[in-house]
């Protein structure tokens, strides 16, 4: 198995694509990099920025590249000995009329040779719904779409089509009778009933009432294929087919005003296998599983092993060529049987590096048995952000927060408020299918016969918003006690909460639980046990909505803590979790990836890195704050007696440009228009004054007046003069922990992955302001200008490094020497265990030290936090007179000689290193023994 020693994250894309890379390939070898990790590179929908809408996943992405210009890049990366890191999709494809497979269940029903692929409820307790499937794809009603001639009947060398806009939906072969038929008699007319052609059309009329009773999957698939090889033909070679045709289209398609012509067409939709409907219907009801709340997302059963296979076949074959040497599993949570995934993928590909994208909960630990070498970072991404706050201050910054906003909520409550918020607007549908399936299965008990469909889904949605973790993973009648506990806990908050329910749910604890099924036939204990696994499907995507999207907007005390599989009641992270949540990772999942930025993070690693330094500060915070709200009272727009933003909003705003204010002034305002952008996309989120579904332009328009207002670069802007002081001192602390975050992320244990870009400062929001182009030729030139510095005159270049650490070549300057490091020390990083080291002195808490050990060779990392009582801001965190007595102990076996990998200078310490020697040049140390 190749692990990797680091791993650069690339999001591909029309815009950046194969040619791109081979362009970069070069310098992601200098850096020091040893596998591009890829977003997925499979045929998706048409201008995706990310890849994750497959809609065919045998086939690479056209707008990324061709074959030949895949195996190119990848010969080119293996020439620089760079591996491949594959990020794959297995939960979900896209909604969209590119989606073959979709479209022939669209089209074909049951019968469809596709007919397992996809999440499906074809016997839904709705007859609307009954064996059709919903394409909640609509922008207006139904009605109103149909009836302003929005959608229409098209036909063509294909067949029949439903268009919408650039949705193309098939026609079942049943409907063409309808439609052939509908003035056949003018045909009749025109030709006579002994004219050839007109046998022949009258022939496939015949055809395709015999298709159904007959043939299924690709036998069907031929015949309809013939069929419609025929229609065409002699709608090619016979004009009078050809006018009825065109004019049997001209009627369907109906005349906008006259609400009676729509008739036909809505009469032939009536018949689909599908039910075209409003995207907001997805909301309320839904038949099939989709990515989270995303309708263009339907979600695939992976876990039927035809599906598995075929959408595993062409990353088998790259792993069997030598073309990628390992995955990322997206969202593993999604599946139906995670475990089991896991067993039939490391069967299919081998002995190769496997990653999954899991959130774990604080103090929560992944499912010891899976077949995979770990995650990919978010927990780590937390835990090193979490170091860097200043975890005493949290009564003084909750008092500010709440002074400031008069928020009281708690966060627990927000998150409980918030999901059932969700379980209302948005996945109201999915519980609703997940309560009916609860109804049945209770009226095989009299224990449960006179349970209520309304008190079960009462029941349920308390049970599904008060879950504890993201999921469980029971999967037989043997549970674990770690998913006992979280059934338990779950249900016994549930029973405060709406006490008067409580046999309900104890019904429920006991099915989830697997409990009392002695009595239970085999068939119905299967029933209850594909229940649980539903339930288990269902808790991510509620979790991920009601928390992610939704609190982690309103939840507003520090925004540094607001970030993917984070829980920012926990105010910062101790020394000693830090120190034991690495320790834990030697012991099982030591090649998990470390992250600080990802596509998904809510803002860049350098912007948390800034934040951070306001949770060592709260009242010179506080006072900044109240004044620049004083200052800016008047810019807010009062509407029915409210001001906009309001108060939580502009608290959030303010973290917001304290965070991410660009260094250079050329940056503002672009800086400008990028925060107003990503407003609106926050306040949706937060669906507490508009939303995604309702957007409220009032309010929407009135904050962005507000922002225009206090990003004024052109006028004489009081709040600017207050603000940008402030600003700059944030930023001279956010730097020093940028430099110990990137630090930390290389030489913990774990491999460390850098997202696209970060090499520089990241100053970014949440996607897409996260995707926006890298200037590659920019680093390049800062790379080769740092290789040529150390080579020539290494105090000198560091010296300029801190002079101008706003340019941001310090951080990739400090990027490359710990790269360099892994490389040349692989075994060290990547085996090695995981030592927390006793810090002495004044300054003790300010430094996070440990060691590395592996056959007698050590590594000792030191990083500097929490420097605002340390240094001034227009000081460098260096040298004795900085740090005084402050000093790392060394255990009594070490070595004495070391050196500094990071500015190439030796120290020697035979029971201490004096911080102001490993920090004498540089504001961060990577010793290693010289034995």
């Amino acid at each position: 198995m190749k692990i990797p020693i680091s791993t650069y994250r690339i999001q591909f894309h029309s815009g950046f694509n194969f040619e791109a890379a081979y362009a970069i390939a070069h310098y992601l070898a200098a850096l020091g990099i040893s596998d591009l990790y890829a977003s997925p590179i499979f045929k998706a929908r048409a201008g995706s920025t990310h890849g994750y809408d497959v809609v065919d996943p045998t086939q690479i992405n056209p707008e990324v590249g061709t074959p030949k210009q895949f195996d190119s890049l990848v010969n080119t990366l293996q020439h620089h000995q760079i591996g491949w890191l594959q990020d794959i999709v297995p939960n979900h494809m896209a909604y969209d009329s590119t989606n073959q497979y979709l479209m022939d269940v669209l089209e074909n029903g049951p019968d469809s040779e596709a007919i397992e692929f996809f999440d499906i409820e074809w016997n839904h307790a709705y007859d609307s719904f009954k064996g059709r499937v919903l394409a909640p794809l609509l922008g207006d009603l139904y009605g109103n779409c149909l009836e302003n001639g929005e959608i229409q009947l098209t036909y063509d060398e294909a067949g029949l089509h439903v268009n919408y806009h650039s949705l193309k939906l098939p026609v079942r072969i049943e409907s063409y009778v309808r439609f052939i038929t509908t003035h056949l008699g003018q045909l009749t007319k025109a030709l006579g009933r002994k004219h050839p052609d007109f046998i022949k059309l009258l022939g496939s009329l015949y055809l395709i009432k015999s298709i159904p009773a007959e043939t299924k999957g690709r036998e069907r698939s031929d015949q309809i294929a013939f069929v419609k090889g025929l229609l065409w033909e002699l709608y090619s070679q016979n004009t009078e087919i050809k006018n009825l045709f065109d004019a049997n289209v001209i009627s369907f398609n109906g005349i906008v005003n006259d609400p009676e012509s729509f008739n036909l067409l809505d009469s032939l939709l009536s018949e689909q296998f599908y039910r075209l409907s409003s995207w907001k219907v997805g909301a309320e009801e839904i038949n099939y599983r989709r990515f989270f709340t995303v309708n263009e997302l339907i979600s695939v059963k992976v876990e039927t092993s035809k599906v598995f296979h075929k959408t595993h076949a062409l990353i088998e074959q790259w792993i069997k060529d030598g073309k990628i040497t390992g995955l990322r599993v997206d969202h593993i949570d999604g599946l139906y049987h995670p475990a089991e995934y896991l067993e039939r993928l490391r069967e299919k590909v081998g002995d190769v590096y496997i990653t999954v994208e899991k959130i774990l909960e604080l103090q929560e630990q992944m499912p010891d048995d899976w077949q995979t070498e770990g995650t990919s970072g978010y927990e780590f991404l937390n835990y090193l952000n979490g170091v860097f706050c200043q975890s005493q201050h949290e009564s003084d910054f909750q008092t500010v927060y709440t002074r400031f906003t008069g928020a009281r909520a708690s966060y627990e409550q927000l998150v409980a408020d918030n999901k059932h918020l969700i379980i209302d607007k948005n996945l109201g549908g999915d519980v609703d299918n997940l309560a009916q399936r609860l109804k049945s299965l209770s009226g095989q008990t009299r224990q449960g016969v006179d349970f209520t469909a309304y008190g079960l889904k009462r029941s349920l949605s308390e049970v599904l918003a008060l879950f504890p973790v993201y999921r469980t993973y029971v999967a037989s009648n043997q549970l674990s006690e770690v998913d006992q506990g979280y059934i338990q806990s779950a249900i016994a908050s549930a029973k405060e909460r709406i006490p008067r329910l409580i046999n309900e749910l104890n019904y429920i604890e006991k099915i989830l639980l697997r409990q009392d099924e002695d009595l239970l036939t085999e068939v119905q204990k299967e029933e209850r046990l594909h229940f649980v696994m539903k339930f288990q499907q269902l808790t991510g995507p509620l979790m991920a909505k009601g928390v992610e999207d939704t609190t982690l907007y309103i939840y507003n005390r520090l925004l540094s803590l607001n970030e993917v599989g984070g829980n920012p009641s926990h105010f910062g992270i101790t020394l000693a979790q830090f120190h034991d949540f690495n320790r834990k990772k030697c012991n099982r999942w030591l090649h998990s990836m470390n992250a600080s930025a990802t596509h998904d993070t809510k803002r860049g690693e350098d912007v948390r890195a800034r934040l951070n330094v306001l949770s060592e500060i709260p009242s010179e915070w506080e006072e900044q704050v109240q004044r620049w709200a004083e200052i800016n009272q008047a810019k807010k727009q009062q509407i029915k007696g409210k001001s906009i933003p309001d108060r939580n909003d502009e608290y959030f705003l303010y973290q917001t440009l304290v965070g991410a204010f660009p260094f250079a002034e050329a940056d503002t305002i672009a800086f400008r228009d990028r925060i107003k952008d990503y407003i609106i996309k926050a306040i949706r989120e937060a669906k507490v004054h508009t939303a995604w579904l309702q957007p409220d332009s009032t309010y929407e328009d009135s904050y962005l007046g507000f922002i225009d207002k206090l990003l004024d670069f052109e006028a004489k802007n009081e709040f600017l003069h207050v603000f940008r002081p402030f600003q700059k001192q944030i930023a001279a602390y956010g730097i020093f922990n940028s430099l110990s975050q990137v630090l930390l992320k290389n030489t913990a244990p774990g491999v460390p992955d850098l997202y696209q870009g970060c090499e520089l400062w990241d100053l970014s929001l949440v996607d897409p302001d996260n995707r926006r182009p890298v200037d590659y030729a920019r680093r390049q030139t800062y790379l080769q200008e740092i290789q040529a510095g150390i080579e020539s005159d290494f105090l000198s270049l560091i010296k300029d490094l801190l002079a101008t650490k706003e340019e941001g070549r310090i951080k990739l300057f400090l990027t490359y020497q710990v790269l360099q490091a892994r490389q040349n020390y692989p075994m060290l990083f990547q085996q090695g265990d995981y030592q927390p080291l006793e810090v002495s002195g004044r300054f003790a808490d300010h430094i996070v030290a440990f060691a590395r050990t592996f056959e007698g060779q050590v590594a000792i990392t030191i990083a500097p936090r929490f420097l605002t009582p340390v240094i001034q801001p227009d000081q460098l965190p260096l040298d004795h007179s900085i740090w005084q007595d402050t000093q790392i102990n060394l255990p009594s076996a070490m070595s004495e000689n070391w050196t500094n990998i990071i500015t190439t200078q030796s120290l020697s310490a035979k029971t201490a290193i004096k911080l102001g020697d490993a920090l004498k040049q540089f504001p961060g140390a990577l010793l290693i023994s010289q034995n």
